[in-house]
């Protein structure tokens, strides 16, 4: 069995979101198990109530959007969809923004934990940070 791939995502950069999206997303979709975590700058990416621009990045972010390159967080979805991915909020990130569970995008985020946790269960597998 392949071990699991753990993604730690704190940038909010879209540059850096839509490598985590579609490295997890790929990896999920060829049957190896995926945990994503969402901390600091990345947890706004997953509001649920983004007015306007989700996104920030440099100039290959304003290449992926003018050529309508697949939404980093339909490839997460589609991910949890195919595979076997868990996406998890920081629960300290959430606590410092001010924000719940229920302000993510539905049916994304699985729950909220702890960045304990999460690493000590990386030890079973792959991390990669973004």
């Amino acid at each position: 069995m392949t071990p699991p791939l753990f993604i730690l995502l704190c940038s909010g950069e879209h540059e850096k979101i839509q490598m985590a999206a579609m490295t997890a997303s790929v990896a999920a979709v060829s049957d190896r198990p995926v945990e994503v975590f969402v901390s600091m700058n990345a947890l706004a990416v997953f509001r649920k109530d983004v007015d306007g621009q989700r996104y920030s990045g440099g100039n290959f972010s304003k290449v992926m959007k003018e050529r309508n390159v697949p939404d980093a967080i339909e490839l997460f979805g589609q991910g949890k969809m195919l595979g076997e991915m868990k996406i998890f909020a920081c629960s300290m990130a959430l606590d410092v923004a001010q924000m719940e569970l229920d302000d993510l995008v539905e049916d994304l985020v699985d729950d909220a934990g702890g960045l304990t946790k999460f690493l000590s269960d990386a030890e079973s597998g792959q991390l990669i940070v973004f």
